[in-house]
């Protein structure tokens, strides 16, 4: 039986059957849906942590980060509009202070909040991917021993160790798929610091007033709870768009994370073996013919 031409219907199936579909069209949201119950579960646990009496100081070094990050951005925003740092608390039970002399306070004020928001925003795109969360990790190694400088608490300093012990050991778990749920505790923590903030406020009535309440002083028409609430949907909206822009750019598997982090952190490692095998042999071959 002579081959029967394919009508031109059959041979358009055919070649579209033929041409390769690109790789993020056959990854599923199966990866990146995860994250966001994650996220759901970090800010209750956070929340939880952070308000119940004896469960605080076990997360102490992490809020020493997050508060420390916060104070930062007000101390670097009073430099830039010609302030003077007068003084700066940083205490994980009594809250953060950065008190100014000059500069911009509307400007001052304000960076506490954004800056930790977007802050929080790029630790929550590195639980997204391999290689960010590995770069990160080392923003948060240094930023855990800063705060150190400032505490002379044992079990703090203990806490801390600690912590930067699991930072280590998590680069090698599951080819650092752990490191990525590190990052992104870390990220919840700092984007929704408005609202540790404001718990603290309420009900541990800390030294050190929230930036909410520092608002209402500034802005005396509008009460401290409105304010707080205007912060808070300004987070969130913020920690949206990071999610957003986390799943869009990040469609991999945990095995292409993997590949890419271990080739485009420290692209070289790869063929320092081979080059140091290569350049010894010649090097044993000539020693020896030395003479004795």
């Amino acid at each position: 039986m002579s081959p029967v031409a394919p009508t031109h219907d059959q041979a358009r199936t055919i070649s579209l059957a033929s041409i390769p579909l690109p790789a993020h069209t056959h990854i599923s949201l199966s990866v990146q849906v995860p994250v966001l119950y994650v996220i759901v579960v970090y800010a209750v646990v956070i929340f939880a942590f952070w308000n119940i009496p004896g469960a605080r100081t076990v997360i102490n070094p992490l809020k020493l980060f997050t508060i420390g990050w916060h104070e930062l951005c007000h101390i670097s925003m009073a430099i830039l509009t010609g302030g003077t740092v007068l003084k700066v608390c940083i205490d994980p039970d009594m809250g953060g202070a950065t008190i100014v002399s000059g500069g911009h306070p509307t400007t001052i004020l304000a960076a506490g909040y954004v800056g930790s928001t977007i802050f929080g925003g790029l630790f929550i795109m590195a639980g997204f991917d391999t290689l960010v969360s590995k770069i990160m990790s080392f923003v948060l190694g240094v930023g855990l021993i800063a705060p150190l400088a400032l505490v002379r608490n044992k079990l703090t300093i203990l806490l801390t160790v600690i912590y930067e012990g699991l930072l280590v050991g998590f680069w090698f778990i599951d080819h650092a798929q752990a490191l990525r749920w590190y990052c992104l505790f870390i990220g919840v923590m700092n984007a929704l610091y408005v609202v540790w903030d404001i718990a603290d406020d309420k009900y541990f009535r800390k030294a050190n007033d929230s930036d909410a309440t520092q608002w209402s002083i500034l802005y005396p028409r509008i009460p401290a709870h409105v304010w707080a609430t205007l912060w808070i949907v300004f987070e969130i909206a913020v920690l949206t768009g990071f999610v957003l822009l986390g799943i869009a750019a990040f469609k991999r598997t945990p095995d292409q994370m993997a590949a890419e982090a271990g080739t485009s952190l420290f692209p070289r490692m790869g063929s320092l073996p081979s080059a140091t095998a290569f350049d010894a042999t010649p090097a044993l071959s000539t020693a020896q013919f030395l003479p004795t």
